[in-house]
């Protein structure tokens, strides 16, 4: 394949800058990677990808409340047109999310748009369409046609539209670079699109699995050029991968329905794998520096606790630490705070917590009340675990080795997409509204 890359002159704005001086105090100048707690140096003023500035669902630094509603506690509202299920990302002053929103010339295109709100007051500064397409194939009613998220590193923010392309973009909304030549995904069942990229020092990875040739994209961040790619054998997936150092160098850890893999960051080659996954995975792996976690659980439940010094084949080897087949996650991640693992039975609002060293439970199949149906990942702040339910309730539990319910909340509209938690705020995607809850 010919890889065709659409670049355009630019001159960065000051603030975008200063921002991208101040992506230096990140790990690896993004918030997508992961090193052990006495490593980990991040930016309390960022949640740059949907699993926030750790890649393991928690926002180390920041203290949102924990009562709220959709009319108590909100700074501010805004409508968001189109519809989308990407998470919000934030730097600085400015909120992006991405929607699909209707065309308006019939013949079932859309417009997919990403898009730019002032922080402080909800206001909308920029609204760019990346491109006008009709989709090739439908998506599940659960689902939409921008469900993946976006992320940035201060300098560019990267928009992400699947089949429809990747494109970079200035902190102004100027169009730097764009790729939409990687083709057309053809996913299971007609279940749609959802992986999201992630950043890491100089580069994008843009997972590609669906029910053709599946492969991996490693994306000089600057110029949307190909660094390498590796082919997968896998069938669909939804996961989006975690990027971790190790003493042996950079690891890219990626879920997949017939087998977990690490790639080498520098090369792509697969270094280890371990098979015992479920169907079209969808939850994310977490690191905390020492294991990396991994599962799933769509027609059968898997997690298992990796060693990333190991190297081939995992399975039966002392590089496997513990692992479980019952209660495993389908389409919420795992997250993983304080050395304590959480995760939810299948789609249901049923929760388990181990210590992740060991895997003993802490507690187990705990019922989460006023959540039922999860497709958002919970996060951890302030000493708390926000824990988003379809229905539009978002409970809080305490961040703790006991159950312990804090709050019920009702935002009143469906809710797919993970919470963005910075400083004393609270930046919620709903169906209809982006909320801000200080």
């Amino acid at each position: 394949m010919t890889f065709l890359v659409r670049r355009y002159a630019r001159s960065l704005p000051l603030h975008s800058l200063l921002l991208g001086l101040a992506a230096c105090s990140l790990v690896g100048g993004s918030g997508s990677s992961f090193l052990s707690g006495a490593e980990l140096t991040v930016d309390p003023a960022t949640w740059s990808h949907w699993r926030g500035p750790t890649g393991n669902g928690v926002a180390p630094e920041a203290s949102p409340p924990t009562q709220f509603s959709a009319t108590d506690g909100v700074k501010w509202k805004v409508m968001i047109g189109g519809s989308g299920s990407g998470s919000p990302v934030v730097w600085g002053q400015r909120v992006f999310v991405t929607t699909a929103a209707p065309a308006g010339a019939g013949g079932g295109q859309l417009q997919f748009q990403l898009r730019c709100y002032d922080r402080a007051t909800g206001e909308l500064i920029w609204n760019q369409t990346a491109i006008t397409a009709r989709p090739h194939e439908p998506t599940h009613s659960t689902n939409t046609f921008a469900s993946a998220s976006p992320c940035t590193d201060g300098q560019l923010v990267y928009a992400p539209f699947g089949s429809r392309g990747l494109y970079a973009y200035t902190l102004d909304g100027e169009l730097v670079w764009e790729r939409n030549d990687f083709g057309l995904m053809r996913m299971r069942n007609g279940f749609g699109e959802g992986s999201s990229p992630v950043l890491h020092q100089d580069r994008l990875i843009l997972p590609w699995d669906h029910e053709g040739q599946s492969k991996l994209y490693s994306i000089d961040k600057s110029t949307g050029e190909t660094v390498w790619v590796v082919n997968r054998d896998e069938p669909s997936c939804w996961a989006t991968p975690l990027v971790i150092e190790t003493s042996s160098g950079t690891q890219i850890i990626m879920n997949g329905q017939n087998r977990a893999r690490a790639y080498d960051w520098d090369t792509g080659r697969e270094i280890w794998s371990c098979g015992g996954q479920t169907q079209r995975p969808v939850a994310c792996p977490v690191s905390d520096g020492r294991l990396v976690f991994i599962g799933s659980g769509f027609r059968g439940s898997f997690l298992g606790a990796f060693d990333p010094r190991g190297r081939g084949r995992l399975e039966g080897t002392s590089a496997v630490a513990w692992s479980v087949s019952r209660d495993t996650p389908d389409l919420a991640s795992l997250l993983l705070s304080e050395g304590r693992l959480y995760y939810f039975k299948a789609k249901t609002g049923i929760l388990t917590c181990v210590d992740a060293a060991t895997g003993s439970p802490h507690y187990k199949t705990q019922r989460v009340p006023g959540v039922s149906t999860l497709y958002a990942s919970p996060v951890a702040a302030g000493g708390f675990i926000y824990i988003t339910g379809r229905r539009g309730n978002i409970t809080v539990i305490r961040d703790a080795p006991t159950f312990e319910v804090i709050a019920e909340n009702s935002m009143g509209e469906t809710i797919d997409a993970t919470p963005a938690a910075i400083d004393n705020e609270l930046f919620i995607r709903g169906q209809r509204h982006l909320f801000c809850i200080q």
